[in-house]
């Protein structure tokens, strides 16, 4: 009677193990290094890499994106010109990302966006000063819009709206209300 609980204890603990190296093996990324670092460059600059792989094809780790940086979209490119001053810049596109002390005239606006299923999106913006107003602007040739942005990081269709009326309220009377007075 031992030798059989034995077996039957010995065979539920191989099983948990096979289950706990499964459920780890999906933590784990099977990229490498040179293939992880790998990105289509677009012309403009943006960057966007490839999709992570899954463990037989349908179990993924669960993976928050991360936003570093500052997002710059086209239209706040569009409002770029030379001779705005540093704190126009500084009111348009926000506090740079990166302000070199070795590079006092030059302002750089990074952003990368990794998403949780292994796309990357890499941007950069540099304006150029000379005398405290701006002289060119490098990169933002082909940025996403803000609207294009929002779909991208909400995960929503292009070109779908997000619905802000709410069904269940009832509209407002047209009548004021009035006073009782007795």
């Amino acid at each position: 009677m031992k030798s059989r609980s034995h077996s039957v204890a010995t065979g539920r603990l191989a099983i948990l193990a096979a289950a706990l190296t499964l459920a780890l093996s999906g933590c784990s990324s099977t990229k490498t290094p040179d293939t992880a670092a790998a990105t289509d460059a677009d012309a403009s600059g943006v960057k966007v890499s490839g999709k992570s792989s899954s463990l037989f094809g349908f179990l993924r780790p669960y993976r928050i994106d991360i936003q570093q940086g500052n997002f710059v979209s086209k239209e706040m490119v569009a409002q770029l010109r030379p001779g705005l001053t540093r704190d126009q810049v500084r009111f348009v596109l926000g506090t740079p990302l990166l302000n070199d002390m070795f590079h006092a005239n030059r302002w750089d606006y990074d952003f990368r966006l990794a998403k949780g299923n292994g796309e990357v999106m890499a941007s950069r913006v540099s304006v150029f000063f000379k005398d405290d107003l701006v002289e060119h602007i490098e990169g933002g040739d082909n940025l996403p819009t803000e609207s294009e942005y929002l779909t991208l990081i909400t995960n929503a269709k292009t070109g779908s709206k997000a619905r802000l009326i709410d069904t269940d309220t009832k509209p407002a009377s047209p009548q004021a209300p009035t006073s009782a007075k007795p």
